[in-house]
Parts: C-alpha cells; structure tokens; sequence
C-alpha cells in the first residue's frame, strides 16, 4: 500500500502463486505478496517495530482517515500539520515518494501531493478491507512456528540489503538459508543473484531506485519458471 525499500510493487507477478491458504511473510516489510492474495490468511511479522505500528493502525483505518490528509507540497515538514505520531510515521513514507528503508518528514519532489500522492491515498484507502483479518505481529522470522503454510521470505539482501533499520549486517545468512530449507509448505525466497546463502535461480533484472541495475533471484522447495538455467534473461535461449 506505500512505497518501501526494496518492496516487490514491480515484480510480485513473477512469483509462483501459493499453493496453501496460509501465507507467512517473516519479513513483512510493505507485503505486496499478501495483498496480492490478500483473501488467505495472511500472518506478517517484522522486527521494525515501525512497520507493525502501521499495518496495525492501517487496520483500525476507515477510507476517510486516508482521504483526509493533507496536500503536502514539496519541503513542507508533515510533523507540522497537528498530525498523530503513527500517522507521521505512515505519510513519513509516503512523502518520500521513492522506496524509503524508514519514514522521511520533509516532503521530496515525488512526493508532493500534486506529483500524484492524491492517487496514493485513494490507493490505501481502496485496499484497506484487504487487511482486516490479518495477523500482524512484530518479532523475528525464527520466532513462528514452523506452519504448513507458503512462505514468501523477502529478507535484507545479502549485497544491497544494508539501508534498512534492522539491515543485512544484523542476519546470519547460514541460520537463515537453513531455516528456510525447514519450512513446512512452499517456500519462496526472495534474493538477487550476488547473494550465495542458497542455491538461488535468476528471475529478472531491474532497475532499483538508485539507478542501479540488478537481477532478481527466487529459491523454493517448489518447482518454478526459472528452474531452467538456459533460460536468458534477455530475450534468448
């Protein structure tokens, strides 16, 4: 529902669908994987304390909290605007325009309410049924229970992961690789072809929010579309 570092807004199509009503994301970050099957049951958990704040609030939201916000022009502080501390936090990351790893207070230039944020709100407001029977919880991935379930697992990356609050320097990729193969279900995992914590196949390149190009990786226990090597990622065999 808002831009997020490293969120999967461009590419959750890409992503084998689930094959078990329950869906996990340990890293919950902005869930586009959830929204995208958002009718399962969807447990989300985050170490970011920030993050679970506002999916929690989001959940208490009716559409006319969203579409009251104010129209935020390019500089203006929005800690100025008599706002409450959580929804601070949310148009914290709205306001940045661009994948923020935590919320901004001064309002960029893709972020001012003329450059599109009116669609933003209307967006929000529009997906707020979607996440009323979710479970939300703040905790760390190895504190769930090890549920059949599918398991979208989009962690910080391995190279490029470390702008985050809780950032790639703070994860044991081994723990975490082994951890990941344990999962009862479909386990997806999210990655970029760099990272060597699992055996991870080439899905996509793209182009991240600094103008770098990278090349997106997915491991499952599941067979998937890109469990072929030859495939090219640019438009060849």
């Amino acid at each position: 529902m808002w831009s997020y570092y490293g969120s999967k807004s461009k590419i959750v199509d890409l992503y084998p669908p689930p094959k078990f009503k329950r869906i996990i994301e340990p890293f919950a970050g902005s869930a586009r994987y959830s929204l995208k099957y958002w009718k399962n049951d969807v447990l989300l958990m985050d170490k970011y304390s920030v993050i679970v704040d506002i999916w929690q609030w989001l959940q208490t939201c009716s559409k006319s909290d969203i579409l009251k916000f104010p129209k935020f022009k390019k500089g203006e502080d929005i800690r100025n605007f008599g706002l409450s501390e959580i929804e601070v936090k949310f148009l914290g990351f709205l306001v940045a325009g661009q994948g923020a790893a935590s919320p901004q207070y001064v309002v960029s230039k893709f972020g001012e309410f003329e450059h599109g944020n009116q669609n933003v709100y209307k967006r929000v407001a529009e997906n707020l049924h979607k996440i009323k029977h979710w479970a939300i919880q703040l905790g760390t991935y190895d504190e769930i229970p090890n549920f059949e379930a599918t398991w979208f697992i989009d962690p910080p990356y391995q190279f490029g992961g470390e702008y985050y609050r809780y950032s790639n320097k703070q994860l044991d990729f081994n723990h975490l690789g082994r951890w990941c193969e344990q999962r009862n279900g479909q386990v997806i995992v999210c990655e970029n072809t760099k990272a060597d914590w699992l055996p991870f196949k080439q899905m996509q390149k793209i182009q991240g929010t600094s103008n770098t190009n990278t090349v997106e990786a997915i491991w499952s226990n599941h067979i998937t579309n890109y469990d072929n090597e030859q495939m090219s990622l640019f438009g060849g065999v």
